[in-house]
Formats: structure tokens, sequence, C-alpha cells
């Protein structure tokens, strides 16, 4: 009887949050054309090329996107360097103060078995969880570190639970020609952008938004 019980209250709690995904997701999964105001957007850096990238992207975007919290790993040594230097650049040097830098643990090393590596993202999500519930962006940006996993999933999270919609973009690296990466697919059926740097990509993947070479 208790076991009926408990398998009961899981169902309604599931029926519950899959309801109120639905809600969250109908009444405001995009942002409105046109919006004022600056938009808070986090974005999640990884080493090397993943974090040249998203600083070449964060180029084209304009002032109204502010304040800009960068994510990332605990173990990157290098990104914190690039993303400073790029915040007090010419082009910020007016909204340079309007950014932070936070770091989470890694959710996957590299050459890091698969198995052991759902136990790190794990761990991960639990340092995700507290920054993006009190960062609340509107927007998670990533381009494909396994850093922005446990991320996206606590922005989604704070959706269902009906305290903000924050849109998940996601930029598929240029590296990446006929196949996606594994964060990619991870990603695509919960992303709300999904942008593809290759029409082959394009071409298999009917939910992606090409537009050419964008970093």
């Amino acid at each position: 009887m208790f076991l009926e019980g408990a398998a009961f209250a899981i169902l309604l709690i599931c029926v519950f949050l899959i309801l109120r995904l639905y809600i969250v997701v109908k009444s405001g999964s995009k942002l409105k054309h046109g919006s004022k105001g600056p938009i808070a957007v986090l974005v999640v850096a990884g080493s090397g090329g993943h974090t040249t990238e998203i600083l070449r992207l964060m180029e084209s975007l304009s002032a109204a996107y502010r304040p800009r919290h960068y994510v990332i790993a605990d173990t990157d040594h290098m990104s914190e360097e690039k993303i400073c230097s790029f915040e007090s650049s010419t082009q910020h040097s007016d909204s340079g103060s309007q950014f932070t830098i936070s770091r989470i643990p890694r959710s996957r090393e590299v050459h890091q078995s698969w198995s052991s590596s759902v136990g790190s993202t794990l761990n991960a999500l639990q340092y995700s969880l507290p920054l993006v519930f009190r960062l609340r962006p509107d927007i998670v940006l990533c381009n494909g570190p396994g850093t922005c996993i446990p991320l996206c999933v606590a922005g989604l999270l704070l959706g269902i639970l009906g305290m903000k919609k924050v849109l998940i973009v996601y930029v598929e690296s240029i590296c990446r020609v006929h196949t996606m990466s594994l964060t990619g697919k991870i990603l695509y059926p919960i992303s709300d952008y999904f942008f593809v740097q290759w029409s082959s990509l394009r071409d298999k993947y009917p939910k992606s938004i090409f537009l050419g070479r964008i970093v």
C-alpha cells in the first residue's frame, strides 16, 4: 500500500511538472521582437577554441545585452584572461563593468570515461542551480563545452518552476560540419534557438537555424 501511494505521488509530481513546463513554454518561449531594456545573458565559455568562438560571437551583440555573466570551469586557467581582455576592449569600455566571471566544476574532463562523467555532471549541477537561480539570466548562450549542460538544465528548471523563462541559445562550433557535438545532441531538444554554421548540419536537423559563418 505504501509503495502504491508513493508511486501515485511521484506520478502526480511528474504530471504537474510536465503541465507546468508546457504552460511556461507556450506562454513565453521567445523574446518579443523589439523588446526594450537590458537583456541579462549568461555566457558559457569553454577552454581553448570554445572561448575564442564565443567571444567572437559576443562582439556582434549590442550593448543591450547586459549584464554579461561568464561561467567557466574551475580547471580552466586561460579563459578568464581572454574574457577580461575582451571586456576591457574599446568596443565594450562603456559597459565593461557590467560583467561577472564565475567558476563551476567541469562536467567532463578530456579523456574522462562516460560512466564517471555522470557523477561529475551531477556535481556541476549542484553548483549551477544556485548560480543560475541567483543571476536569473534572460538567456543562456553556449557553443559546446560540456560545462554548459548543467547550466542549461538549471535555466530550464527556472522556467519549469515558473520563476522565469530563460532562453537556451546554442551555437554549434564551426568545426562541426557533418555531425553535431555530443553537447549539441543533448541540448538540441531543449534549446529555444539552435544555430549551425554549415548547411549540411541544417539539412540533418530541421530545428536548427543556418546563418552561415557567424563566428
